[in-house]
């Protein structure tokens, strides 16, 4: 019944437009204050207890090495090795989107940054060479995804401040589902490409590939800063957070000297704004966890599951439905910090390994970024692309089909995630 309450009352104030954020802390203070005997003064206690981990420091770090390399030309860069490499092959610069995505990916962190930064070079490009307008908004939506899936990963990020996960090994597990990925979003670009006979570049000479490599090292060493310094153990994961903002700024700043110091508080501002909005939001969800927890919601559901004979295989089935209904309508922090301390006791009663399932769930959420009435990248492809939400949503759907056959296999093949955090002894 208390389940019941709760959830309509969060239902009912996010109907009514109201953020997500403020429809959390709503939703518990109503609950707390009307419904239950829980002290309101715990209510303080938990907000400064919830978000004191030092891991969240990661969040506002990636935002900001992300913004710098998206002002500093590195996507550029990128963009230009990527198209040496695979600009001939049919469908050439589809293809080079999908590369220059996984490596761009590989140091932003976030989604709609890897959609802005690759798309807004890449897309006008494609047009101009005669590619239709469909065809390269859906393949720079659907690759974008990527930047939460290869790590480092901001959904990998609140994952694990959530379940008390580690963040080096998702960041570890993320990386054969990424590549697989990105192979099978190569090959659907590709085929697309070939079946309709869309144009390709001429073939780049290796001289021309070692100069567009050389030119964009600077950017590309930021994966070694980043992954190296988390396996060697020079680091943790959120210093190496704040060690990659300050290796994107010296880069962009006095290596490409594409970011002016003038454009510094510009990035800075929009970094901060950023990383309030998802700090507000943890710090909602924090209380949202601490309210399902003592009503022993998570427990009940859990008990109930499996008295019911529900086990690893149905359970799984049931968390990417649900997760993939979620995210059509709401952003990707929301759901995993709303979902993850509902399903997480289950997933782990049922024998679920926790970074397994932290895969999966941030598998789902680049999933949602595709998806309608409210998928981030279709939105952000749509602005940069000038195509209407249903032309956007129709543009996406063959990559949307390979990325639900992916999360079929990354679901009920776990060892495509834990094999190499395992293999580097992070498990």
């Amino acid at each position: 019944m208390n389940a019941t309450i709760i959830f309509v009352l969060l239902l009912g104030l996010m109907i009514t437009g109201m953020p997500i954020s403020i429809s959390l802390g709503l939703s518990v203070l109503s609950f707390l204050f009307f419904m239950s005997d829980v002290p309101i003064e715990s209510v303080a206690l938990k907000l400064f207890t919830g978000i004191e981990k030092f891991e969240i420091m990661a969040v506002p770090f990636f935002i900001l090495a992300g913004n710098f390399l998206t002002h500093g030309g590195v996507a550029r860069r990128m963009i230009a090795f990527a198209t040496s490499m695979v600009g001939h092959l049919p469908g050439g610069l589809g293809l080079s989107a999908v590369v220059a995505c996984s490596l761009f990916a590989a140091v932003s962190g976030s989604s709609p940054a890897t959609v802005v930064a690759i798309g807004s070079i890449l897309l006008p490009a494609m047009v101009k060479a005669g590619y239709p307008k469909k065809y390269g908004a859906g393949v720079v939506a659907s690759a974008g995804g990527l930047g939460i899936l290869i790590p480092p990963s901001i959904a990998m990020v609140m994952y694990a401040v959530s379940t008390n996960s580690s963040i080096g090994a998702l960041f570890m597990a993320g990386v054969m589902p990424g590549l697989v990925l990105a192979s099978m979003l190569l090959f659907t670009t590709w085929w697309i490409a070939k079946k309709n006979k869309y144009p390709r570049a001429e073939r780049a000479t290796w001289g021309q590939r070692v100069k567009a490599f050389r030119e964009s090292i600077w950017g590309l060493m930021l994966i070694v800063v980043v992954m190296g310094g988390i396996y060697s153990g020079l680091f943790t994961a959120t210093e190496a957070a704040a060690m990659s903002a300050v290796y994107a700024f010296v880069v962009a700043t006095f290596i490409y000297k594409d970011l002016r110091l003038s454009d510094l508080k510009k990035v800075l501002l929009s970094s901060a704004n950023l990383s309030a909005m998802l700090l507000y939001i943890i710090t909602n969800a924090v209380l949202f966890s601490f309210l399902l927890t003592s009503e022993q919601i998570p427990q009940a559901m859990s008990e109930s599951l499996i008295s019911s004979g529900v086990g690893p295989i149905a359970f799984l089935l049931i968390a990417n439905v649900m997760l993939l209904i979620a995210g059509n309508f709401m952003e990707p922090a929301s759901i995993i910090l709303i979902l993850a301390p509902i399903l997480f006791p289950i997933a782990m009663s049922l024998g679920i390994d926790p970074v397994h399932f932290g895969i999966i769930i941030t598998v789902n959420m680049e999933i949602g970024m595709i998806t309608p009435p409210v998928g981030l990248n279709l939105y952000v492809a749509s602005g940069i692309s000038k195509l209407g939400l249903t032309d956007m949503s129709k543009a996406v759907s063959p990559w949307l089909l390979t990325m639900l056959v992916f999360l079929a296999v990354v679901t009920y093949y776990p060892p495509l995630s834990l094999w190499l955090p395992k293999t580097l002894g992070m498990m």
